[in-house]
């Protein structure tokens, strides 16, 4: 793959990204728009592509003595290949000094799991810095009273209504890289820039929808049968229908070892959808919906040790604040020394329909900027030789009915969670 093709890669990977995000905002003009980008660049890149294997050559002995004048790290090494002589490589003086270290400046990227907590709340786009929306409020009807011919009609309680509020806030960071960087590098760091930007909108605002649903109190569900509850009474009726389980990879764990009376598990794939599970317990099924541990993770249940000496290859932790710290080189009586240990976890499950319960109120898309010549706190382009990125969002994230969610956990030993 050459540099072209990679660039064209590279911005495939945005305008996805970018199509994603307008679709999930219904915005579906701008969705094909960019689909359509992305369908020209893939034409584009298979036009490369074919250019690139017809300009492909077997390498020579020519090639080899040429090697001198060209990039000594990939073509020696692409030479060397074809080359078998009595030299040992192993050793520097036998011509080892002479066998180039095989580097590569492709970025590659690890692996990872993530996921939006947007796509499972509402959205809606606004225009202005603040403002309200009402909501009638839930009310226990009681009916029409029987009157007689002739008596008075008694008076009846009217609707009544509440609203919620938002108030657009800010989040913003910078990111200085240097001019040395985009002028010697042979990779697309701008392109690799945007899409680290873009997940850190996507983490702020994962973080923002967090402490809104933590804005209600947590529910200890125990076990299967708290969800079960949770379900078919706290959210009763109106939610059933439309609520989801929402937990992480220790959840996960936990659910997918639990089995009914006839020893068959109890989750499974949703025959409608192979690609998600499905929660059946009795005339209960709930669909699943699975965060890594990284986007929402389990809080730690810590207990006093009771070891009156420190046990080799054992995790002691100390209280600091409200923060378990790990104690280093831990020493004498753990049980006196205030010494903890991590026994278990609380395991989210949040159980409901967040379409309902929370809302996102987004003022603006993601705006990057880029300056050589600005100054940011101690940071200064145009004296150090750098390039600032500039990414700013405004958003407000709010309860929008705190009765459509349980914001609950399980609490499982260290064994349970392994």
């Amino acid at each position: 793959m050459n540099k072209k093709m990679r660039e064209i890669k590279a911005q495939i990977e945005v305008l996805n990204d970018e199509a994603t995000k307008a679709f999930e905002s219904k915005d579906l003009t701008g969705a094909e728009n960019k689909i359509a980008e992305i369908e020209n660049l893939e034409r584009e890149y298979k036009v490369a592509e074919k250019l690139y294997n017809n300009n492909k050559e077997e390498v020579t002995d020519e090639v080899v003595n040429k090697v001198k004048t060209v990039d000594k790290v990939t073509a020696f090494a692409n030479a060397i290949k074809k080359v078998r002589n009595s030299m040992n490589e192993t050793t520097g003086t036998d011509g080892g000094y002479t066998v180039p270290e095989d580097i590569q400046t492709d970025i590659e990227h690890l692996r990872e799991a993530k996921f939006s907590l947007e796509q499972l709340v509402s959205v809606e786009a606004v225009s202005t810095m603040s403002g309200r929306r009402t909501f009638k409020k839930r009310s226990s009807q009681t009916g029409f009273s029987k009157v007689g011919e002739g008596q008075t009609i008694g008076a009846k309680a009217t609707p009544q209504f509440d609203k919620i509020e938002y108030n657009i806030d800010k989040y913003a960071g910078i990111l200085p890289v240097t001019n040395e960087l985009f002028e010697d590098s042979d990779q697309n760091i701008y392109n690799e820039l945007v899409t680290w930007i873009a997940d850190e909108s996507r983490v702020t605002r994962n973080k923002l929808i967090l402490e809104q649903v933590n804005t209600n109190a947590k529910t200890d569900l125990v076990d299967l049968d708290g969800i079960k509850k949770a379900l078919n009474v706290t959210l009763g009726q109106a939610f059933k229908g439309t609520s989801n389980i929402i937990t992480n990879d220790d959840g996960l764990q936990y659910l997918d070892t639990l089995k009914d009376s006839d020893g068959d598990y109890l989750l499974s794939k949703n025959p409608q959808n192979p690609m998600s599970l499905v929660l059946s317990a009795g005339a209960t099924t709930v669909p699943l919906i699975v965060v890594p541990n990284a986007d929402l993770s389990s809080e730690g249940v810590y207990t006093k040790s009771t070891d009156s000496t420190v046990q080799a290859g054992k995790t002691y932790y100390t209280l600091s604040g409200s923060d378990y710290v790990v104690v280093a080189e831990p020493t004498g009586n753990p049980s006196s020394s205030n010494y903890y240990e991590l026994t278990g976890a609380k395991v989210p499950f949040i159980v409901g329909d967040l379409k309902e319960g929370i809302k996102l109120f987004d003022r603006k898309v993601t705006n990057i900027m880029t300056s050589n010549v600005a100054a940011a706190g101690e940071l200064n382009a145009f004296e150090e030789d750098l390039t600032l990125f500039r990414a700013i969002e405004r958003e407000d994230v709010v309860v929008r009915d705190k009765d459509a969610f349980v914001n609950g956990y399980i609490e499982l030993t260290n064994g349970a969670t392994a």
